[in-house]
């Protein structure tokens, strides 16, 4: 979790020094209104995800479940799990908290049983759908000093919206590995094989 939260830290510090250098260049400054709504496309882009986690979850054999790539690395059941914890864990770092009873380090470990994980990921979902949208399109805007300089509650979500989509090709290759291929690409597979 330490190394992810690092990594994503990075990730927002040079996205918000970049700009910078970017403007520095260029005499004017492009002030176009943005032609997407980030709270929308970032509802959009997590709810996409969360549906292959859940998806993934749900056609995986339980006894897969425990399995990793190395002693090292993270099981199945504990990268969802990590998935369901970095949604309360990254949204506090824009102040929302997480539900009562939460423990960042047991939860990865806390059960290996597909009906638990799957709904873990549905419930730190509803918590993740609600706080978006409970944020107002200037509260995306608000700036979160412990993150850097130029860093704001957009750029949280933003790294929320990376996160998750980390996560999800790793248990891609999960699945692979093990033989697994994803029920999205079935599904794709069989549309194509009527065509």
């Amino acid at each position: 979790m330490k190394k992810a939260l690092l990594a994503a830290l990075f990730l927002l510090l040079s996205m918000t020094i970049r700009p910078r250098a970017v403007s520095a260049q260029n005499s004017t400054a492009d002030h176009t209104a943005p032609s997407y709504d980030m709270k929308a496309q970032s509802l959009l882009d997590l709810e996409a995800v969360q549906k292959k986690f859940v998806d993934l979850a749900k056609v995986l054999p339980a006894d897969k479940l425990t399995w990793r790539p190395s002693p090292d690395s993270r099981s199945f059941a504990e990268v969802f799990l990590h998935v369901s914890a970095e949604r309360y864990q990254i949204l506090g770092l824009m102040g929302v908290a997480a539900p009562a009873g939460f423990n960042g380090n047991t939860f990865e470990k806390s059960t290996t049983d597909k009906v638990r994980i799957a709904e873990e990921l549905n419930k730190s979902w509803d918590f993740t759908q609600k706080a978006i949208n409970d944020m107002t399109n200037a509260d995306f805007a608000k700036r979160v000093p412990k993150l850097g300089p130029q860093a704001n509650e957009g750029d949280v979500v933003y790294i929320l919206v990376t996160d998750a989509h980390e996560h999800l090709g790793q248990m891609i290759a999960y699945a692979r590995v093990n033989g697994i291929v994803p029920p999205w690409t079935l599904q794709a597979q069989k549309q194509d094989g009527k065509k």
